[in-house]
């Protein structure tokens, strides 16, 4: 089976998608990998990847990018026409590309790139997420920051956010399907048709991090997390390891705080008045004996050597730090991240929240210093996150089907 699978945004969201494609590739499927340029080395043995030219991670890193992001939720999904628009022709033309000839085509919700390409092709598709996105009662959507509108609103919340969104990016839509993919327009959210063709869905979240609600339908399937291990080992870094006792890594991702000078600097103050050594990655921090800066680094090899892990809360980074069974202190910025952030603290794996707007040293040395009472619950859960195989049951699904 020729299996194509798309990966949109920066590494969190690449590298589940990765694990997937070698999963596939493990039991004898021709796989192509297709993501940003940057992540060809994510493809692993017996993946072919299709390089796309749209590099999220330089669009977040721009002015323009940063400006975007610190919109809010209304100026996020308005900048998208500004921002994202004028790069969508190409992206669309390289995912058509990469595709075509493709079997089956693996295809995150955004974008509806699998429900286009069966349009043009009638090549099936499944649906790829990281977060559960799919309507209940049980949570409202994870793109809004509410823990509970109530049973009724919270599956309200989910047609709400895709008629907006449609609202907004419809017409952006149509008019590349046309002058790209040769389609008609489409009248409504492709989400809401999807559901009606009862699409298989393919959720990479364990259900020890969110229960599948008793609400969904049966084509939605939550798997388990993704994971794919990381190689070699940690480098320079041992040496700083072994020199002391654990440390905390403190690091947003792809996310740039607005003013990373003075964040770097309530982060150093953090560390020091909970009396904590630190590993900090993507601030501008100056280095010392007790702390030090890195670049990428595999996380799945780092996270369980440390005491806690501050992180921006993106879906892949809160599912590799709660399988490495340690607390975690979450600072969200936006999007999915606040549900994220309220389920491990619902977990007992960490503190509350700390919002990146409210994030001082102050707030972070407290939270840091209330680490040693999640320790107990983080390691249970990751004990029990390491004998999951979502990938293994992924395939299994897909085969199935």
């Amino acid at each position: 089976m020729r299996t194509a699978v798309l990966a949109l945004g920066s590494r969190g969201d690449t590298q589940p998608c990765a694990a997937l494609a070698r999963g596939l590739a493990g039991r004898g499927h021709e796989v192509t990998l297709v993501a940003a340029g940057r992540y060809a080395g994510l493809a692993g043995p017996g993946v072919s990847f299709a390089p796309l030219g749209v590099d999220p991670v330089a669009i977040m890193e721009s002015e323009e990018g940063q400006a975007w992001l610190r919109s809010g939720p209304t100026g996020f999904v308005r900048g998208l026409r500004t921002v994202v628009e004028p790069l969508a022709a190409k992206l669309v033309a390289e995912v058509d590309t990469a595709c075509a000839g493709a079997d089956l085509v693996l295809a995150p919700a955004l974008g509806a790139f699998g429900r286009h390409l069966h349009e043009r092709y009638g090549i099936p598709y499944r649906i790829l997420q990281l977060q559960p996105s799919e309507p209940t009662g049980a949570f409202p959507n994870p793109l809004l920051p509410f823990a509970s509108l109530g049973r009724l609103g919270n599956r309200v919340s989910y047609a709400l956010v895709e008629r907006l969104g449609w609202l907004v990016l419809g017409r952006m839509v149509n008019r590349l399907r046309a002058g790209v993919l040769g389609l008609g327009p489409t009248r409504g959210s492709p989400f809401a048709a999807d559901r009606r063709d009862r699409v298989p869905v393919l959720c990479g979240v364990s259900p020890l991090v969110v229960p599948r609600p008793r609400d969904w339908p049966e084509y939605v399937h939550l798997t388990g997390y993704w994971r794919l291990s990381g190689s070699g080992g940690l480098g320079d870094l041992e040496d700083f390891l072994a020199d002391g006792p654990p440390p905390v890594y403190v690091g947003f991702g792809s996310m740039v705080p607005g003013e990373p000078g003075r964040v770097a600097e309530e982060v150093v103050a953090g560390l020091r008045r909970a009396g904590l050594r630190g590993v900090v990655q993507g601030l501008p921090v100056e280095v010392s004996d007790d702390v030090v800066r890195v670049g990428e680094v595999a996380h799945d090899l780092l996270f369980p050597r440390m005491a806690a892990v501050v992180h921006h809360g993106g879906a892949g980074t809160t599912g590799t730090a709660l399988t490495a069974g340690v607390p975690g202190v979450v600072c969200p910025f936006f999007s999915d991240q606040p549900f994220w952030g309220r389920r491990v603290a619902a977990l007992g794996a960490g503190p509350p929240p700390l919002p990146i707007g409210r994030f001082s040293g102050g707030e972070l040395a407290a939270r840091l210093r209330a680490v040693p009472k999640y320790r107990e619950k983080s390691a249970q859960l990751g004990r029990l996150l390491r004998v999951e195989n979502g990938v293994e049951k992924a395939v299994d699904l897909i085969e199935r089907c």
